[in-house]
């Protein structure tokens, strides 16, 4: 078997920040891909399965509300190496594209104060993983250490 696109990427020199992974036909409509790397892989902690969990409810909360993305918004979700999401949206789009929206959205993350969306038993699959403090942690590590100057080193993989 052929490996896939998203394997190929030298992960031992990825940096965090926001990547186009893939883009994709769908009818006359382009659908990209983001790899929303939060944490460089192999190199550092993964982000803890509660956290990550948390930030899955938030963002992906706040993007299908986002009055200016939400139409654009397919899917928001963690990868299961837990460095990073994924993001799906409509349109051909670069990772310059979406940097305001990410920073909106980890600093929504990042301060967020109350009950976190989507908890209850009915709502959720594992209503209890979620932590709170640390998604807000991590959140805000992500925009003061990468989002809020961001470089082209963040913006595309390295060759």
């Amino acid at each position: 078997m052929q490996k896939i696109p998203s394997f190929t990427i030298d992960h031992n020199r990825l940096k965090r920040g926001i990547y186009v992974s893939r883009q994709d036909a769908a009818g006359n409509e382009t659908i990209t891909t983001f790899d929303i790397r939060m944490k460089e892989p192999n190199r550092e902690p993964v982000l803890h399965p509660g956290a990550i969990h948390t930030i899955e409810h938030l963002a992906a909360t706040y993007l299908r509300n986002d009055p200016e993305w939400k139409d654009r918004i397919i899917y928001w979700g963690p990868m299961g190496c837990l460095t990073g999401n994924y993001l799906v949206m409509r349109g051909d789009l670069q990772s310059s594209d979406i940097v305001d929206l990410m920073r909106r959205t980890f600093r929504f993350v990042a301060e967020f104060d109350g009950e976190i969306p989507g908890t209850a038993p009915r709502d959720c699959g594992n209503y209890l993983l979620h932590d709170l403090p640390m998604a807000r942690w991590e959140s805000r590590k992500f925009l003061t250490e990468v989002l809020e100057h961001i470089a082209e080193e963040n913006l595309n993989y390295p060759q």
